[in-house]
């Protein structure tokens, strides 16, 4: 892989208020609202209800967890009802929670009781197949999942951990994995290089071609196997796009690297003398402006045609990472002279001519 420098590729919600149907106003994103109408099924007015009642929820268990103490079993919310459970282990307590509004239910384990349990089950080795364990509160039970074919090893288990009285188990066919995100600027490793991605497109991102041929693994910026680069142009053009296992969702963000990330809403290209933005994962946030479009660039490999030319700086490790403009993708990093001390020229293959090329869509808001 090229890794010098000098004329070289790089290798390397708005909150808005919302009137309630009871006339009361409650801040509620827009954003949510829509999800909760999509993912659950609700119209606007049944999505209000239940979030001006679930924040109702919220207050009244941490009355209630505070006063009922020992006797205190958890508590869920009831989407049928639009009301808060509580669990109480006595009368008492079940007094106590009708006098603040919540529906009681006499349970036999208190929440200290269950807690316990799953400390317990924490300090103990687990055989292979258990895949975790936590509270149901509803079942008043500490749940143990385990492979299919494993449930003997797992009673074996919450008996050496001293809770079979408080816990069950449940044989399950899902097997959790770690899920990361796909976001611009961030560090990938094509075999044993480092380059960084440009923008999530569905399936994957685009980023330069110099990084990686085609059928290059890729691992993510933990190592953690990512992809497979599904194609590559380098030279005669700078472009890539890799494919990403389930492991990986690709997002519409950018690294900002202050701890935020820019939401990519478009890919709309913006005039010379404008503005532009870089992230990657050597020298992180950049920014200068755009000062021609259709440049060829000759690198020892070969030449580039179509290249946008900025000042602002980059390093090797940036390759492949992202040019935004305001909110719509630019392009990703390419090549150039200099670095981020001394200042230098840099750059970027258009991204909706990689788009364009390989038929993919642009991850947007």
């Amino acid at each position: 892989m090229k890794r010098s420098f000098a004329v070289t590729a790089l290798l390397a919600a708005a909150v808005t208020v919302v009137a309630s149907p009871g006339g009361a106003s409650a801040e509620v994103n827009p954003e949510m609202l829509a999800a909760m109408q999509r993912d659950l099924g609700l119209s606007k007015d049944a999505a209000l209800t239940r979030l001006a009642a679930e924040t109702d929820a919220v207050k009244s268990e941490q009355r209630l967890e505070s006063a009922l103490s020992t006797t205190y079993g958890g508590a869920w919310f009831d989407s049928t009802r639009n009301v808060l459970v509580v669990g109480v282990t006595d009368a008492a307590g079940a007094a106590a929670v009708r006098a603040d509004g919540a529906v009681p239910q006499i349970v036999k384990h208190s929440a200290g009781t269950l807690d316990a349990s799953v400390a317990k089950l924490n300090a103990t080795s687990a055989p292979a197949g258990v895949t975790g364990w936590y509270v149901d509160v509803k079942g008043n039970t500490v749940t143990i999942t385990t492979a299919k074919g494993t449930a003997g090893a797992a009673e074996a288990f919450a008996a050496k951990a001293g809770v079979s009285g408080t816990s069950r188990v449940v044989e399950t066919t899902e097997a959790p994995r770690p899920l990361y995100d796909v976001r611009g600027g961030d560090a990938y490793y094509p075999g044993g290089s480092r380059c960084s991605i440009g923008f999530s497109v569905r399936g994957g991102f685009v980023t330069a071609g110099h990084c990686g041929s085609v059928g290059t693994s890729t691992s993510g910026f933990n190592r953690v196997a990512q992809g497979t680069v599904r194609g590559s142009s380098f030279p005669g053009d700078d472009m890539g796009w890799v494919q990403v296992n389930s492991n990986w969702t690709p997002r519409n963000l950018v690294n900002r690297y202050n701890g935020g990330s820019v939401t990519v809403a478009g890919s709309s290209e913006a005039a010379i003398g404008a503005s532009v933005c870089r992230s990657g994962s050597t020298t992180g946030w950049r920014c200068g402006t755009i000062q021609a479009k259709n440049q060829t660039v000759r690198y020892s490999q070969g030449a580039v045609y179509g290249m946008t030319r900025t000042n602002a700086c980059a390093e090797p490790g940036d390759s492949g990472g992202s040019w935004i403009s305001g909110n719509q993708a630019q392009g990703v990093t390419s090549g150039g002279s200099g670095n981020c001390s001394s200042g230098g020229t840099t750059y970027f293959q258009p991204v909706n001519e990689i788009l364009s090329r390989y038929g993919l869509s642009l991850v947007t808001s």
